[in-house]
């Protein structure tokens, strides 16, 4: 007897989603309430469990495929059919068997699943297979470290970095067009992937964005974080980070500049009392943008206890929809990846973005005297059309004596 697996309540307003990969394969054993396969939103991506234990029966819908609530996308077999289907070897998956390749102006190449190897795992995500692509690793002799064992970019690029060098070209992954040794690939844009895209396009098209620019000396940051940072960990049992500095200095910046943390509907002007701060942070298949509510109200150790579980979460694609909805300021922090200046775009209905870059030791002129200090490029883009560029410079003012001189942010001023 199969049992039927259908597609979750997604959330408000969420009616379809695209099959981003399945995580069970015919023929294997599935437990109950156990992810078999990974649904991608225009948000998050969405794990969904099988109702029953049993043995995975066949796929209705493809990777890539886009599938509405309610739609069937899987069967479990149960009984003497699961007792069959696990006595007997399981047919290879379609995604992992040989083929013959493909020329790229054809398409994807069995829905953008091309294995790089035959005995490559089945269920990775279109991010990780680019990077087994571009680093030319076997992802069958790569352990993740993922959630249930899967992996993810910085295990294949980890890979990567201590594998030697060949000595010989590698041979053409299936799928791929080659052209004197030149490689193509082409995978489909994922429903999250191309949410972003829209959202920021149309947060050109609509806002007259400007981007103003200041920096900021982390001597005392910095110290502060070197001489606490045990103690603090000892007792929240999270790290001390930058981001929990920042978010706090900008609480309070937003509170003097109530303008920056406020948005554009229709004709009228809707002013927050509350900060709800969006902070990007990487997921598998992008960054996601999970919000802190009422940071005004948190300590430092809440922001990074709060920041700390959304990176996990963020990781093992665990974010609910709520938690990407309605904040009114967003921070992202570039240095993490090694930028040294951007101009970040607003994230629509939100009115301003700051951006955090690496830092980096330069000189600099303290008492008439030149010395060296940690010092970081803030940016602050924001809608013209209702943010002031005194209102902007006077926030990363703010923004940067509550940074230099930590106490400020002790007593709020």
């Amino acid at each position: 007897m199969a049992t039927e697996v259908l597609v979750p309540t997604l959330g408000e307003s969420i009616t379809e989603a695209t099959v981003g990969e399945w995580l069970k394969q015919p023929g294997e054993a599935v437990a109950a309430d156990e992810p078999i396969a990974s649904l991608e939103t225009d948000k998050v991506s969405v794990e969904v469990p099988s109702p029953v234990a049993g043995v995975m029966g066949q796929h209705a819908v493809k990777v890539g495929d886009t599938v509405e609530v309610g739609a069937l996308i899987a069967t479990i077999e149960s009984g003497d059919g699961a007792a069959a289907a696990s006595a007997s070897p399981a047919p290879a998956p379609a995604a992992s068997a040989p083929q013959a390749a493909a020329p790229v102006a054809g398409g994807y190449g069995n829905h953008g699943e091309t294995p790089v190897t035959t005995n490559a795992p089945a269920a990775l995500s279109p991010s990780v297979r680019r990077a087994v692509l571009e680093h030319g690793v076997d992802p069958s002799t790569v352990k993740g470290t993922g959630k249930d064992g899967r992996l993810t970019k910085e295990d294949v690029a980890a890979a990567a970095s201590t594998k030697p060098a060949e000595t010989s070209a590698a041979p053409a992954p299936q799928g791929a067009a080659t052209s004197g040794g030149r490689k193509e690939e082409r995978v489909k844009m994922t429903r999250l992937r191309q949410t972003i895209a829209k959202r920021l396009k149309e947060a050109q098209n609509s806002a007259a964005m400007l981007t103003t620019f200041n920096d900021v000396d982390m001597t005392a940051v910095i110290e502060a974080r070197a001489k606490y940072k045990d103690l603090f960990e000892k007792k929240h049992g999270v790290r001390l980070g930058f981001m929990g500095f920042f978010v706090k200095a900008a609480t309070m910046a937003l509170k003097d500049i109530p303008s920056v943390n406020a948005s554009i509907e229709g004709d009228e002007i809707v002013y927050h009392d509350y900060a709800d701060i969006s902070v990007a942070v990487s997921a598998p298949n992008g960054l996601v943008v999970p919000v802190i509510r009422d940071a005004q109200a948190l300590s430092v150790a809440g922001i990074e206890k709060t920041i700390g579980d959304f990176g996990k979460r963020a990781k093992d694609g665990t974010l609910k929809m709520d938690e990407m909805k309605g904040g009114t300021f967003t921070i992202s922090n570039g240095g993490v990846f090694g930028s040294l200046m951007s101009t970040p775009i607003i994230n629509p209905p939100q009115s301003a973005v700051l951006g955090l870059h690496r830092i980096e030791e330069r000189p600099v002129v303290r008492d008439g005297q030149v010395v060296v200090r940690p010092m970081m490029y803030l940016a602050l883009s924001y809608d013209h059309r209702l943010i002031d560029g005194r209102e902007a410079v006077t926030f990363l003012v703010a923004l940067k004596n509550a940074i230099e001189d930590p106490t400020r942010i002790l007593i709020d001023l």
